[in-house]
């Protein structure tokens, strides 16, 4: 009886990892810096006269010219021994809008280690180690901010956004809270606190918030993706399917929503669902719909549902000639030997070997098919030729030994096990080269 080999169905995800899903914040991260610009009086530091003055002249320039505006700052800068905290802090706004942000963050820090209490200095050095992916840099900075009065949403948003990359989702969830609480309709932040819930297996507050967001971004295809994983988490396949099905009716659905649909279908044995699912995955995506599709019939194959598996591979017809190649061709043999068609899978196979003329596991399966046949000296030959390729030489071992015992060559038999055993030690394998063992003493 042939040795099918049976392959299962890939594993349905059925967690979406926080990180995987929330992007980051789309801030405008200049803008920030620039509008920072403009001195609070009272609570700042103040420059000299001669600061001032140059910085009213190059203020308007930090958003449209910064690299001037670096030069003026520059020059102004060069015959003083060391320019006021307040001058520092601009000097630091221009750096960063210029790019060189080396220079900005060491007059960023230099402005609040003289002047602790200049909040929105703070706030720019973390948005600076923010923005370089600096977070665990960035988290002290927006906590002092925090500290000193800062009630932005923006600044609690990005300290979650920093606490989450850093792993302390507790704090990162308390800070997304307040960025929402200042700003309830920002997308980024409620992508931020899913992720947290998501992470904390909090499916319920997860499922709420992911609703909201599909709600607000219909067709933003991750959302969809999120709450189908969600419903998987808690084993809701129904639902999942009903979501997905949905994404697909209203045209949002993308390829991973498409593929996750398969398998779901694919797991409910619903051949024709699977194999539709797959087929608008393969004209979508090749190469993904190629694999799922292959791996679909190889199931069914393995599983005997030969006919479906056939109605499977029937739709690569439509997608040309350059499609599934290799292991098309080999999925259409291991089908024909299922159906015990000899002749018809040695064609098959025979076309994968002009392709691949090293294929391992072409070679068995065309040996295979010739001792179906009771062809052993073909069979010979093409267990030989895999016996001598590394990805198929312990199962041609085994073949091989089978082979050479019918014809009663011990000793042959005892060398083809031996073979395998050093690639691969099993129980069953040892107890059959002991017993050949005792015939190559008793032939003696």
């Amino acid at each position: 009886m042939r040795t099918v080999k049976i392959l299962l169905l890939a594993s349905l995800a059925v967690a979406v990892r926080g990180h995987a899903l929330a992007s980051e914040p789309k801030l405008d991260l200049k803008r920030i810096v620039n509008e920072s610009s403009s001195f609070l009086k009272e609570r700042e530091p103040e420059m000299t006269e001669e600061e001032y003055a140059l910085y009213k002249k190059v203020v308007t320039m930090l958003a449209s010219n910064p690299a001037f505006a670096v030069k003026l700052l520059e020059a102004m800068n060069s015959d003083k021994e060391q320019p006021s905290p307040a001058f520092q802090f601009i000097l630091g706004n221009a750096y960063y809008a210029a790019g060189e942000n080396d220079k900005a963050e060491a007059n960023y820090r230099s402005s609040v280690s003289r002047y602790p209490t200049f909040l929105r200095a703070w706030v720019n050095l973390g948005i600076l180690y923010y923005s370089t992916g600096r977070y665990g840099d960035a988290v002290p900075c927006f906590s002092k901010a925090v500290v000193l009065g800062d009630r932005d949403s923006a600044t609690f948003g990005l300290l979650g956004y920093c606490l989450q990359k850093k792993g302390d989702l507790v704090s990162a969830e308390m800070a997304y809270m307040q960025a929402l609480s200042g700003d309830p309709a920002n997308v980024d932040w409620k992508e931020g606190l899913l992720g947290i819930c998501i992470d904390g297996k909090q499916f319920t507050r997860a499922e709420s918030l992911v609703k909201n967001l599909i709600k607000e971004r219909p067709s933003d295809t991750r959302y969809w993706l999120a709450y189908a994983n969600i419903l998987l988490s808690e084993n809701r396949k129904v639902e999942a399917t009903v979501l997905l099905e949905t994404a697909v009716g209203t045209g949002v659905a993308g390829v991973p929503e498409l593929t996750l649909l398969g398998d779901l279908y694919a797991e409910q044995r619903l051949v024709p669902e699977a194999t539709e699912t797959y087929y608008k995955v393969l004209v979508a995506s090749p190469e993904v719909g190629e694999q799922k599709l292959l791996h679909y019939a190889q199931v069914l194959i393995s599983g005997g549902r030969l006919q479906e598996a056939e109605g499977v591979l029937a739709r690569f017809t439509s997608q040309g000639a350059d499609v599934g190649g290799v292991e098309l061709l080999q999925t259409r043999a291991d089908l024909l030997a299922a159906q015990r068609k000899w002749p018809e899978e040695r064609r098959e196979l025979d076309e994968v070997l002009k392709l691949d003329p090293l294929n391992g596991r072409a070679l068995i399966s065309l040996g295979r098919a010739y001792a179906s046949e009771d062809n052993i000296p073909r069979a010979t030959l093409a267990f030989e030729a895999a016996y001598h390729v590394a990805s198929s030489t312990y199962v041609a071992s085994l073949e091989l030994a089978n082979i050479e015992l019918k014809n009663r060559h011990y000793a042959k038999t005892v060398e083809y096990l031996q073979k395998a055993l050093s690639i691969e030690k099993t129980d069953a394998v040892e107890d059959f080269l002991v017993r050949v063992k005792t015939m190559v003493v008793k032939d003696g």
